[in-house]
């Protein structure tokens, strides 16, 4: 199982809320099919409308401290081992679970870090991710699959560590 980390950059914008029930209601497939154990929205203030999604979704609200990261936020809460990184707005394409299910089932334990793609990059995003399986990521981002105590120890990873990239693929609400 996993848990759902989501972050909610601007809880104010008009589009928030919108694009948080979009994500979370693709996850629910995901808690149907037994992988998403539980979610976590990470938001930089309090916000009514946050809570009250959360509270009807039974996801967890965390408050971020200023210049902190919010997958380090939210990996402090989560129940889980492993964790996916999300932006309000993201929603998993079709066959998600299975990937990500038969990911973790196989991981060795030396594999720590898993790239969802995203639809709709540019070149230099393309270009960007290609180096990134040579020489690592230095820090999370959205669509990334985590093991939860790689992202207890801050916003950057100690070393940098080698993406697995995934054919399991993100969408913009």
């Amino acid at each position: 199982m996993i848990s759902a980390l989501i972050s909610v950059a601007r809880p104010t914008d008009p589009d928030a809320i919108d694009h948080l029930a979009d994500t979370l209601g693709a996850l629910v497939a995901g808690v149907a099919a037994g992988l998403i154990g539980d979610a976590v929205i990470v938001v930089p203030v309090a916000n009514l409308a946050v809570e009250t999604v959360a509270e009807a979704t039974g996801a967890k609200v965390v408050l971020r401290s200023r210049g902190a990261s919010p997958w380090s936020a939210g990996a402090k809460v989560a129940r889980r081992d492993w964790i996916l990184c999300l932006e309000a707005g993201d929603v998993p394409a079709e066959g998600w679970i299975r990937l990500l299910d038969r990911f973790i089932g196989t991981a060795r334990p030396d594999v720590s870090l898993a790239r969802l793609r995203r639809s709709h990059t540019g070149l230099p995003a393309r270009l960007a991710a290609r180096s990134e399986t040579v020489i690592g990521v230095s820090a999370p981002r959205p669509g990334d699959l985590v093991r939860r105590d790689r992202l207890l120890n801050g916003p950057n990873f100690p070393r940098r560590l080698r993406v697995r990239r995934l054919s399991a693929r993100l969408d913009r609400a």
